[in-house]
């Protein structure tokens, strides 16, 4: 298959409005996440798809491939059916999300192994919970899977409930799985998906993929041993740079 990778990236963030061109050791995150990205040997080319001039320039200025979309998207998925739109001759896209900077390209690679089943339509990825603090937060949304590792449902809730178990041995007596914010998708899926309305299951739990799960489409799930680091407020930033500082990325 020939797969597009598409990082979407927005200047305007309510808790950290630009944070695409935030200087992380000489390099802006956008570059730092697009440089991350190439490194991924199942895709074919990479763009940025933005909403914001400063964003373009500052991908062409550093030779990224970059494309200008809406300002009325909602979600990354949006913005990418939107580049499946304009952009011909991808079998499938994987929105890689644009803030962060040192995701793994073995990553990517998983999500785009799941498409050598020719059944999935939509593929993501999800990792063992090792800690009861992930476990029981709910800013950690919790995967459900069935036999053939596709999700059959997610929520911020810890699911599923360990009867007759008390909550601080749950991960003694279950393996239980969080999600890791990465998605690929089929072109002709993507089209498809992102002209759903929204349904009774993303309006509880505030979690888009509900939204395809409750349409009926399958969603193949790889798991992956690393865990991520994004950037979701100003807080995170010294994170971020103490592990470059500590993992001597250039």
């Amino acid at each position: 298959m020939k797969i597009l990778g598409v990082i979407p990236a927005r200047f305007a963030s309510t808790r950290f409005p630009g944070k695409p061109l935030i200087d992380l050791a000489g390099k802006s995150m956008i570059q730092r996440v697009y440089e991350q990205t190439q490194q991924a040997s199942s895709l074919a080319d990479v763009i940025v798809a933005t909403d914001d001039t400063k964003i373009f320039q500052a991908v062409k200025q550093f030779g990224g491939n970059v494309i200008m979309t809406a300002d009325t998207h909602i979600s990354g998925t949006d913005r990418c059916a939107e580049v499946a739109q304009k952009v011909s001759g991808f079998d499938a896209l994987i929105n890689i999300q644009g803030d962060e900077p040192l995701i793994d390209p073995n990553q990517i690679n998983l999500v785009a192994g799941c498409f050598n089943d020719i059944s999935t339509q939509i593929a993501t990825l999800v990792k063992k919970i090792e800690t009861y603090e992930e476990l029981y937060n709910f800013n950690t949304p919790k995967v459900l899977l069935n036999n053939k590792k596709e999700a059959i449902y997610f929520s911020r809730q810890t699911l599923p409930y360990v009867r007759d178990v008390e909550s601080t041995k749950w991960l003694e007596k279950h393996t239980f799985y969080k999600h890791i914010g990465i998605y690929g998708y089929k072109t002709p899926t993507l089209s498809i998906i992102s002209q759903l309305e929204i349904g009774s299951l993303e309006k509880a739990e505030g979690l888009e993929q509900l939204r395809w799960i409750e349409n009926g489409f399958n969603i193949k799930v790889a798991i992956t041993q690393t865990d991520t680091l994004a950037i979701d407020t100003p807080a995170d930033v010294n994170k971020v740079l103490e592990a470059i500082k500590n993992d001597k990325v250039s």
